[in-house]
């Protein structure tokens, strides 16, 4: 079971998600908070909890907020953030903060089923557009290492891992990659973790950025 927390200022739109996410099997929603402050508080009550569903706009502490929080005492949780707002800034601030994706509420409730289960893989859920604006977004501190066009070979990757930063830069997931590239999904996992310990960096947003700033008109 994925056991999920939803946060959202509006009590009505909390049920609402509630029992909308857990029709389905997998799911099961552990407890639900107000805003970023409530959650971070109910998350260390929780035994455990996998997938955090985070408004962005709140009063007292939006999602921003709230997801930077979260991620500093609950790394491996997963955050996906839910707005009304197709807004840019709050998005990339979001992400940078270590949120895994976001998605609108006026999507159909399937959709929000597998959002959740997405970045409980461990996968991005980031539209490519948002992911090149973030690029340009990070602060020279947060920005992985710059390195010269078309000089990935420096940092010891392979062809095969150059392939998967590349499909994780196009939004795939483990099993998307795994089947274009003729993999097992356990050979997919493999690469990820080398390939952040070779690059030096967090998760798989990063690797996508990592790809955006090098990559070139006529490839890498």
């Amino acid at each position: 079971m994925i056991q999920v927390v939803i946060v959202d200022d509006d009590s009505f739109i909390r049920e609402s998600l509630k029992v909308l996410v857990a029709l389905d099997p997998d799911i099961e929603v552990v407890g639900s908070a107000g805003d970023g402050h409530e959650a971070l508080a109910l998350l260390k009550q929780l035994p455990h909890a996998d997938v955090v569903l985070m408004d962005i706009r709140m009063p007292n502490c939006g999602g921003v907020e709230g997801t930077k929080s979260i991620k500093e005492f609950f790394p491996d949780i997963s955050v996906l953030m839910l707005t009304t707002f197709d807004d840019d800034e709050y998005i990339i601030e979001a992400l940078r903060n270590g949120a895994s994706g976001y998605l609108l509420k006026n999507i159909p409730p399937d959709r929000i089923i597998q959002g959740i289960k997405t970045v409980h893989e461990g996968n991005l859920l980031i539209h490519p557009d948002i992911a090149r604006k973030l690029a340009g977004f990070l602060q020279p501190a947060a920005r992985p290492k710059d390195v010269p066009p078309k000089a990935l070979e420096t940092y010891g990757l392979t062809k095969a891992e150059l392939a998967v930063v590349s499909s994780i830069a196009e939004g795939h997931t483990n099993k998307e990659i795994a089947a274009e590239l003729f993999l097992s999904e356990g050979t997919v996992k493999n690469y990820i973790t080398d390939i952040l310990s070779k690059l030096g960096l967090r998760d798989r947003t990063q690797i996508a950025i990592f790809y955006l700033k090098n990559q070139r008109g006529d490839g890498l």
